[in-house]
């Protein structure tokens, strides 16, 4: 069965969806150099691709942490991408007020993973009539998300997507659990993988979240292996200068030749 997410970007046989981009906007010269590397690798590798940049990072680590440009500015430097590059753009929405105004510009929603509980925001998000992709939250086991889903649903809205992006373990440390997939996949709706989320150690860089760069590689191929249905990366044009999550995001480059080696195992499991 094949299922959608935002017009063209499908999940099913045949069908393998990246949503990929910075993680905040820094201004529209890094955003629109972003987009334009993204729609690169699409079309190189043949991919349906969504284009992803936040207008505002509310849940920085500390209250000196750069955030973005803010929802107006945002919408406007985003509505600028996706004309640019020609990809359907997803930006994460925080309060139920942002999610009308940012359906206007973004195909996609995402409830940021810390907000996957919050029932009125992800009515709001649903209500829209965009996709909504769900982030789990760090501190939810893979079934419980069910309940989100189901409040995604009850608006109608079919267009859904959940977001593995691991799980606490101790402190500062996330671990990925190869069986939420399949637990995930219960829900009824399309798995996708957050490859550079799930590198995080929160807080552990003292008054940022520091990162495991190095094991992005290893840990898409075993999700996409263990069942993902997609997968969610965040890159930048620079990560060692971005202004959020720089030890883990990825440069254009590094981000295709991953995903050329995820395309690969796909193959190998499915057939497709």
């Amino acid at each position: 069965m094949t299922r959608e997410l935002a017009p063209g970007i499908a999940f099913g046989p045949g069908h393998f969806p990246v949503i990929a981009g910075p993680c905040v906007i820094e201004s529209t010269e890094q955003v629109l150099e972003a987009a334009e590397a993204v729609a690169d690798i699409a079309d190189r590798l043949g991919l349906s691709m969504v284009f992803k940049a936040s207008f505002d990072k509310a849940n920085r680590t500390s209250i000196e942490s750069f955030r973005g440009p803010g929802l107006e500015e945002g919408l406007e430097i985003l509505a600028q991408a996706g004309q640019h590059s020609g990809l359907p753009v997803l930006t994460d929405i925080h309060t139920p007020e942002q999610c009308a105004p940012a359906a206007e510009v973004c195909a996609v929603l995402q409830v940021p993973a810390f907000l996957c509980r919050q029932t009125d925001l992800i009515i709001a998000a649903a209500a829209t009539g965009a996709g909504v992709n769900i982030k789990k939250g760090q501190f939810m086991a893979p079934r419980d998300m069910s309940h989100a889903i189901d409040k995604a649903r009850s608006t109608g809205n079919r267009r859904l997507t959940v977001t593995e992006r691991g799980i606490c373990f101790g402190y500062n440390n996330l671990v990925v659990d190869m069986r939420s997939f399949s637990m995930l996949e219960e829900t009824g709706v399309p798995v996708l993988y957050d490859v550079t989320h799930s590198l995080q150690l929160p807080g552990g860089g003292g008054s940022e979240t520091a990162g495991n760069r190095e094991f992005a590689e290893p840990l898409a191929r075993a999700a996409v292996a263990a069942g993902a249905d997609g997968l969610y990366l965040e890159v930048h044009p620079n990560p060692d200068e971005a202004r959020s999550d720089r030890s883990t995001q990825l440069d254009p480059d590094r981000a295709e030749r991953l995903l050329r080696q995820v395309l690969a195992v796909r193959q190998a499991v499915s057939g497709g």
